[in-house]
């Protein structure tokens, strides 16, 4: 069967409408499905200045769509159905994820849903011609974080180098550099995180706006990722410079955030001076061969391929929801209560309530110990609990964007407490987790151990104690909050043992 082209181009508008209507209401169904990446997304992007630009990743995209507004002429959407069999694996994937506890890849999968949902939609050909902008989507994940670490050493190791190379007499202690005139620390927000993530975004759009050929986009976006992370180093090791020729530590670290900000500004200009001789925009655009003259796609495939992607996207929130349900049905064994001493009395009043998840229990216990209050929780987990769950409930107690660091207690193996402090008001929280009758951190295979649990049984309870002080404001506000924490520890030596053991399983 043929068409003319008059005839196809009466019938344009109407074949848009019904693959439209379904991919807004594939997307809804996911943002349902998916609210909880969702609100995670949008949080990062309101507390960290690291992520703040993600709020303009979709009207760029927009933009970036209606730049290329000639190359859709004549193009409909020719609904792939079949392509809603990616859901499966991504699912799978999502569901291992989120048994793990990672948010950022829950994240990245939910996207890539979104992403293989335009594909079942728009088809092959329009698809590939949105393909820039619709990947320049997976910027809207706040992904990255877990490099700082490594930034943080490579910034401390090029600092090191450069003062050797300079002849400046230093000593570096992981991330700690000493000079004579005074000691810098490379803490997380030197790190050049932000640097780095804000450039490769740009760096993106840059290649998206000024480059037609992959290779040059490609080319260009790597340079992004590079000259940032050596940037920040020059960046660091400058002012650790201007420390010397000052003759003080604290007068050239005073506004370093702002130098940073200055020197990144001037880095991305030249990055673009240096982009700008390639640029390949202001070329004729490539002629693209004409859609053949086929009759629109029925209305009913792109319908058939939302409901298809949609139902075996939800499989993975589905089997993670049964599996909470197992969980909840054999809860964690009772935690202990917290007896008085002669170093930490019986406090008035007691704790304030706090709400639980399914399964988790806890007791709470409210001591004065050096004339300063401290609240004590002991929360057991149901042994299929996922990393998740247990790591956010640490988190949840301990507090968000704190200073923590090891604690050494008389008679507790080393590594078993960590210490949160909180500057303003003055707060300290000491906490310790133990899985399986030993002490447990958050690391990657803690979290593997507690997906297996969870998907397959015969896991440990977890228990989670944290000892936290009430806030003390005012000058020597931290030393008056950590005091009554380690009075506490230290008057209960054996506690660690107690509660390791009752984390073993039965």
């Amino acid at each position: 069967m043929s068409v003319t082209a008059p005839a196809l181009a009466t019938t344009t508008g109407r074949a848009l409408v019904a693959p439209l209507a379904a991919l807004a209401a594939g997307l809804l169904c996911l943002g349902l499905l998916f609210h909880e990446e969702i609100a995670a997304a949008v949080q990062v992007w309101t507390e960290s200045t690291a992520y703040n630009h993600c709020f303009f990743i979709i009207p760029i995209t927009l933009y970036l769509i209606w730049d290329r507004r000639e190359t859709l002429h004549g193009v409909v959407p020719r609904p792939v159905p079949a392509a809603a069999l990616g859901a499966i694996p991504l699912g799978l994937a999502w569901l291992v994820a989120e048994r793990i506890g990672i948010m950022e890849g829950r994240q990245l999968i939910a996207l890539t849903l979104a992403q293989l949902l335009f594909f079942a939609v728009f088809g092959v050909t329009l698809w590939r011609r949105l393909a820039g902008p619709l990947l320049f989507l997976y910027f809207l994940v706040p992904f990255g974080a877990f490099i700082t670490p490594l930034l943080q050493d490579y910034t401390a190791w090029f600092i090191g180098v450069g003062l050797n190379a300079l002849g400046i007499p230093n000593f570096t202690d992981g991330v700690t550099i000493q000079i004579p005139e005074g000691n810098f620390f490379v803490a997380e927000a030197c790190a050049g995180l932000r640097f780095l993530i804000a450039s490769v975004a740009f760096g993106a759009l840059y290649a998206l706006l000024i480059y037609r050929s992959p290779i040059r986009r490609a080319a260009f976006i790597a340079v992004s990722i590079v000259v940032p992370i050596v940037a920040n180093g020059i960046r660091a090791l400058g002012i650790v410079l201007l420390g010397h020729v000052l003759g003080s530590a604290e007068a050239a670290a005073a506004d370093h955030v702002l130098y940073g900000w200055v020197f990144f500004s001037i880095v991305i200009i030249l990055l673009l001076v240096l982009g700008l001789p390639f640029r390949e925009d202001r070329e004729p655009a490539p002629v693209l061969a004409p859609p053949p003259v086929r009759p629109p796609a029925r209305a009913g495939a792109a319908v058939a391929a939302v409901a298809a992607l949609v139902v075996l996207a939800a499989v993975g929130p589905a089997g993670a929801a049964a599996l909470d349900r197992i969980a909840a049905a054999r809860p964690g064994p009772a935690p202990p209560a917290i007896a008085a001493s002669a170093l930490c009395v019986p406090a008035p009043g007691a704790p304030a309530p706090l709400p639980m998840g399914a399964g988790i229990r806890m007791s709470a216990t409210r001591l004065i110990c050096d004339g300063q209050p401290v609240t004590v929780r002991i929360e057991t987990f149901p042994p299929r609990s996922t990393a998740g769950v247990i790591l956010g409930e640490q988190r949840r107690l301990t507090g968000i964007d704190v200073d923590i660091t090891r604690l050494n207690v008389r008679g507790t193996p080393e590594g078993t407490w960590h210490l949160a402090e909180i500057e303003e008001p003055a707060t300290a929280v000491a906490s310790a987790l133990w899985i399986d009758g030993a002490p447990a951190g958050g690391g990657l295979g803690m979290r593997l151990r507690q997906a297996q649990a969870s998907l397959v049984g015969g896991g440990a309870s977890a228990v989670l104690i944290t000892v936290a002080s009430d806030a003390a404001p005012g000058p020597g506000g931290r030393e008056r909050s950590r005091r009554p924490v380690l009075i506490f520890l230290a008057d209960r030596p054996t506690l660690a043992f107690e509660l390791a053991r009752l984390s073993e399983r039965d």
